[in-house]
């Protein structure tokens, strides 16, 4: 008669070890600017950002805080979104002073055209910095030891983070559903004199390219995933954060190869918590293994108050000691 308050042990002849998934959060990742950025205020919903030579005041919901500069320093804003704070509202700007429709800016060796979009973005998300120097780093280590990773961009946008790690030695795959921001990242891949590097520009539906994918067969050494609350793909198609997320963090388990580096996922629904992302994404990947860190990415304030901006999830194969 088995003792059913006693775990039965299997054959250890036949079993093989199943990897023990460690999780690290809370886990804040800040970023604190470069040159050409700078969040120089914040408070009572709104934020004072320096982008290259543009300050513009934008909406933030965050920003629960009274801001710490005069109004004075506020209206030296070049550009002020006035327009729906959702991100899929309508948008508009006001221009107090002239300012013109595109401007440069520079992360490392990466150029980019700065624009202002109707949903109040202006074709960086800086926060991101905090990510792409870590990515940056793995690469080109990766690619010292002999080895060149193929990394799969999912909702590219602009084409930053495709630039940086390709710049860093990856082969990109770089996809996003509208064509402006597909040729937004060509136009930045050209500024950049980086047209050489081997990315693959691909103007798709992300979800439909991802199982075409799998289907076929293929795996990426590492997936960056920045999927917005709500989009169209390329032909009408619906993407919806909570309802379709679970499926596409699946598929990106079968993508994922047998040497993987690391996979990122970061979300713009501060509204959530990052356990929910975390608690999905260790079920979806837990069986491989490594380390998921979780939690939220901050921009840090030049008072040196914390801004967050969007959760995020990475996930790497290897685990702490």
């Amino acid at each position: 008669m088995i003792d059913q308050t006693k775990p039965v042990s299997a054959d250890p002849a036949r079993a093989a070890p199943t990897p023990k998934l460690q999780s690290a959060w809370p886990a804040i990742l800040e970023m604190r600017g470069w040159d050409d950025y700078c969040l120089l205020d914040s408070g009572h919903g709104r934020k004072l950002e320096r982008y290259g030579d543009i300050v513009v005041v934008r909406p933030e919901e965050q920003a629960l805080w009274s801001p710490r500069l005069p109004d004075a320093d506020w209206d030296k804003a070049q550009a002020i979104f006035t327009g729906d704070v959702e991100e899929e509202g309508p948008g508009r700007w006001r221009f107090p002073k002239p300012v013109g429709e595109t401007w440069q800016m520079a992360f490392g060796p990466v150029k980019f055209v700065c624009r202002f979009t109707s949903f109040r973005h202006v074709g960086v998300f800086a926060e991101q910095a905090a990510h792409w120097s870590w990515m940056a780093d793995r690469i080109r280590a990766a690619k010292t030891a002999g080895r060149t990773p193929k990394l799969l961009n999912l909702f590219g946008y602009t084409g930053l983070a495709s630039l940086i790690a390709a710049e860093a030695g990856a082969h990109v795959t770089h996809v996003d559903a509208s064509k402006k921001a597909i040729a937004w990242a060509r136009e930045n891949q050209a500024l950049s004199g980086l047209e050489a590097l081997p990315i693959r520009w691909i103007c798709e539906d992300a979800m439909k390219f991802v199982q075409r994918e799998v289907r076929r067969g293929n795996t990426y050494d590492a997936i960056i995933l920045d999927p917005p609350k709500y989009g169209r793909g390329t032909n009408g198609e619906v993407w919806q954060l909570f309802e379709h997320l679970p499926e596409m963090l699946t598929l990106c388990r079968e993508l994922t190869g047998p040497k993987p580096m690391f996979n990122i996922l970061t979300v713009y629904a501060m509204r959530a918590s990052f356990i929910s992302f975390h608690e999905l994404f260790a079920e979806i990947f837990g069986p491989r293994g490594g380390l998921l860190e979780s939690g939220e990415l901050l921009i840090e304030e030049q008072f040196g108050r914390k801004l967050a901006t969007s959760l995020f999830c990475r996930w790497q194969p290897e685990a702490t000691a």
